[in-house]
């Protein structure tokens, strides 16, 4: 039996100084987190922190990248539009020049045709004809501008809206 209450000692012993290390290095571990700075649960907090500000940052990224690609597509429909109204303009201008080009080619036959003494009614006609088409294609293109101009206001109306 003392066999067995040697070992009991024994093992109390070693107990003893393995319980001994154990509070030594706790209490070691302890001191160096106060003196090195903040602790795990400290750095975890820190830690939660900044992941919910990187969340709140994505959001605001993904907002914003929405935001612009509305406005990108929006600009796009406007651009179209401005396009398309800039061809109905090219168009009238042509026809205004096409105009001025013939009542300049009558009114200069009608001068030749005074300058022999020599008035002829269907000058007359044609030249009025061509004063009458040119007054009418620049009605066409003044309408068209402002068409244009209307259509800009609208949109800087609705953006203010």
């Amino acid at each position: 039996m003392t066999d067995i209450s040697d070992f009991e000692t024994r093992i109390a012993g070693a107990l003893d100084r393995i319980r001994y290390q154990i509070e030594r290095r706790q209490k070691a571990e302890a001191e160096t987190a106060g003196r090195d700075g903040p602790g795990v649960a400290e750095l975890e907090q820190k830690l939660a922190e900044e992941r919910t500000v990187t969340a709140q940052l994505e959001e605001r990224v993904k907002a914003l990248k929405e935001r612009q690609d509305s406005k990108i597509v929006k600009l796009e429909k406007d651009l179209d539009a401005a396009r398309t109204a800039n061809a109905g303009l090219e168009m009238d201008l042509a026809g205004l020049r096409q105009a001025n080009a013939e009542l300049e080619n009558m009114v200069s036959k009608l001068r030749d045709a005074i300058e022999e003494g020599v008035a002829e009614p269907e000058l007359v006609n044609r030249a009025m004809k061509a004063e009458l088409d040119g007054l009418r294609a620049m009605q066409a293109a003044d309408a068209a501008e402002i068409g244009a101009v209307l259509a800009e206001l609208k949109t800087v109306v609705e953006e203010d809206v």
